[in-house]
């Protein structure tokens, strides 16, 4: 069975015509042309294909289309010039850049859903993506700096009128 569905796509509405069985990624990739989420091992394990629903990570090849209605969809190509994207090139926290986007949108959904992060929670999180290419130490890096802005920000005095 086909169906037209509108999705809620980085703050804008997108309309696809899809079958009842197509993946979240399938749509973004093949029919959006939002191409951030990449194809990895298509079960789950490697997160490649993360992207924000709500505000957390989901592997958007376990994910139905359809699934994704009515949710507020975040994909790499929505987190434009945010700290996490910066962190990562200070850091040189990627090589080839495959798995980079869904490191980025997790580690994001990290210091969003827990700005005082310990280094077992960014651990827990971190250990939902892998990375063929590169030691975990950068990535590590690149999300402790963010947390470390972001505290540092929130300790700072605010100018009061």
């Amino acid at each position: 069975m086909i169906e037209k569905l509108t999705l809620d796509i980085n703050g804008e509405q997108w309309v696809a015509t899809v079958r009842m069985a197509d993946t979240l990624l399938d749509v973004l990739r093949e029919k959006l042309d939002l191409t951030g989420a990449k194809r990895g091992c298509e079960n789950g394990d490697c997160g490649s294909c993360t992207v924000l629903a709500d505000g957390l990570p989901v592997k958007s090849c376990m994910m139905l289309a359809v699934d994704a209605i009515g949710k507020k969809l975040t994909t790499i190509e929505g987190l434009q010039d945010t700290p996490m994207q910066h962190a990562f090139v200070e850091k040189w926290a990627f090589q080839c850049g495959y798995c980079t986007s869904g490191f980025i949108m997790n580690a994001h959904a990290l210091v969003n859903q827990h700005p005082d992060a310990t280094d077992e929670i960014m651990e827990e999180w971190l250990s939902s993506n892998i990375c063929r290419c590169t030691s975990y130490q950068e990535i590590r890096e690149a999300v402790k700096s963010v947390l470390k802005e972001q505290r540092f920000d929130r300790k700072r005095p605010r100018n009061r009128r």
